[in-house]
């Protein structure tokens, strides 16, 4: 039988980003939801600091790793989905619409010829709709487009994982500006998230705490719909379609993007090592 998750949040200050252990106690199945690879982008070296949290906190509490779990293909930080693989067990997973992502940027970095377009660097593509468990929790796969055009969100009972669709409240909802991006499918898939029963339980992928207030990535239905700045009751499609492509006009690219978009495409694997041993991240000149 289902029953309510067990969340544990781990919050990296220097992506902004929280990543999510579900257990349902001490020694039960887990999964990890959008894990983060510490990246120095002056000097191109990873760490496994925040990765090795995630491991000591499965490991204290004796869990087990059924799934490692993206919201989608990151474009503000590395996912740390194959070092947590190789160190707890468990199977990568995604939604099955990473294949336009990797489309659009297997373009956009000129990747190798063998980078294959099928989401075969994923162990499980996950449809929507779809339901896995991993010992008493059952998962329900809420697809959620428009920051990119593969983002999902993860339902177990009571609580969401909502990746980007949803910041706090006072903080919005994610840029649609990336490519694939649609302004007009978020605004869908928020009101998808909103539709849930106002005491759900929502968790944030990041939060960009305003005016000096602690981080919270916490919150419900019914907290959204009353205060959200972009998307509270009463907002209308067109009036966030011009809020959104107003605002992100004005947004800088991500400082992480152009290395995390061609890693995180791959599950979070390196691009293929060269002939000198070393593995290279591109960089488009002129063109994004």
């Amino acid at each position: 039988m289902a029953v309510s998750p067990q969340v544990e949040g781990l919050f990296d200050p220097a992506t902004f980003t929280v990543t999510y252990v579900v257990h349902t106690g001490h020694g039960s199945e887990c999964v990890v939801i959008d894990s983060v690879l510490d990246y120095d982008p002056k000097s191109g070296r990873t760490r496994t600091t925040s990765a090795d949290r995630v491991v000591e906190f499965v490991n204290r509490n004796a869990l087990k790793v059924k799934w490692i779990l993206e919201t989608h293909a990151h474009a503000d930080h590395l996912s740390a989905a194959p070092y947590l693989r190789s160190k707890l067990g468990g199977q990568i997973a995604i939604g099955d619409h990473i294949t336009e992502v990797q489309g659009k940027f297997k373009a956009i970095f000129n990747l190798e010829p063998e980078f294959r377009l099928d989401g075969s660097q994923f162990d499980v593509l996950l449809k929507e709709d779809e339901e896995f468990t991993a010992g008493d929790l059952v998962g329900k796969v809420l697809f959620v487009p428009g920051h990119t055009p593969a983002c999902v969100a993860y339902q177990f009972e009571d609580a969401v994982f909502v990746g980007d669709t949803l910041f706090m409240p006072d903080v919005g909802t994610a840029r649609c500006d990336f490519p694939g991006g649609d302004a007009r499918a978020l605004y869908a898939s928020t009101r998808k998230i909103l539709s849930l029963p106002d005491d759900t339980r929502l968790f944030m992928c990041h939060d960009y705490p305003p005016n000096g207030r602690p981080v919270r990535f916490e919150t419900t239905v019914a907290e959204q719909k009353a205060h959200n700045i972009h998307v509270s009751e009463g907002i209308s499609e067109d009036e966030f379609v011009a809020m959104r492509t107003k605002r992100d006009a004005t947004l800088d690219m991500p400082v992480l993007m152009l290395p995390a978009v061609q890693i995180n495409i791959r599950a979070g694997n390196l691009p293929p090592v060269e002939a000198n041993g070393v593995a290279y991240a591109k960089i488009p000149l002129n063109l994004l």
